[in-house]
């Protein structure tokens, strides 16, 4: 079985509206549907928006479906000037950039307990998203970095600051404590974002007109994605 996590219900209703043999069940307050996608047995489930929300759901996923993987799919802000809207970045790993020990003299983003930056996504998972995503067309897609915290980027110093102290392109809120998670319990992860506005001040403009379309092309990599990687 195969897990796919979104915060928001916009970036899994779609997946949900094409499977088949659904059953729905509800843990820690947040949605869980199993069923059928493109052949693939998988379960869905709309985490909620931030860190926290996002830990707890994968946790739970791990614990109740073992899936073989999870895929966390969704929209995200362009930090870099080759990620345009619409655009796609699978990340190769994954950085939360709100994590701050730098006064006990670690590094900024260092994770205490696993003591690392930065969280690598799985090999055999970014290349299957990769290939769905080439199949799908349409946009351009591209490996990288993605900086995770609790916070829409909207400030052009934050976007800066993110950019310059981990090299991030790209940034939303639940990536890397889904990584995180799947990492405590070797589960193999991806996480997928398309792009829904430019993290700086035009970015609630941008968001609010560009989400259903980079939305919907996540959605359309992660149904090709499923039958690909079972």
């Amino acid at each position: 079985m195969i897990g796919i996590i979104g915060a928001m219900r916009s970036e899994v209703e779609k997946l949900r509206s094409v499977m088949t043999d659904k059953n729905e069940r509800f843990i820690s307050g947040i949605s869980f549907v199993e069923g059928v996608l493109n052949g693939a047995r998988v379960v869905t489930a709309v985490c909620g928006i931030g860190k926290v929300a996002a830990a707890v759901c994968t946790e739970a996923m791990i614990l109740e479906y073992s899936p073989v993987c999870i895929v966390n799919t969704g929209v995200g802000g362009s930090l870099s000037g080759e990620l345009n809207i619409c655009d796609v970045i699978i990340a190769e790993t994954l950085v939360q950039h709100d994590m701050d020990t730098t006064a006990l003299g670690d590094a900024a983003g260092l994770i205490s307990g696993i003591n690392i930056v930065d969280i690598p996504g799985d090999k055999k998972v970014i290349e299957a998203l990769l290939e769905a995503a080439r199949e799908v067309g349409g946009f351009g897609v591209r490996t990288g970095r993605i900086a995770s915290g609790d916070q829409f980027i909207a400030d052009p110093a934050k976007k800066r600051f993110i950019v310059d102290t981990f090299g991030a392109h790209a940034c939303e809120m639940e990536g890397a404590s889904i990584a995180h998670v799947c990492y405590l319990n070797k589960v193999p992860v991806g996480v997928v974002r398309a792009i829904s506005d430019k993290a700086d001040g035009s970015g609630h403009m941008d968001y609010e007109k560009f989400l259903p379309l980079a939305a919907e092309n996540a959605a359309k990599i992660i149904e090709n994605f499923v039958k690909i990687y079972s």
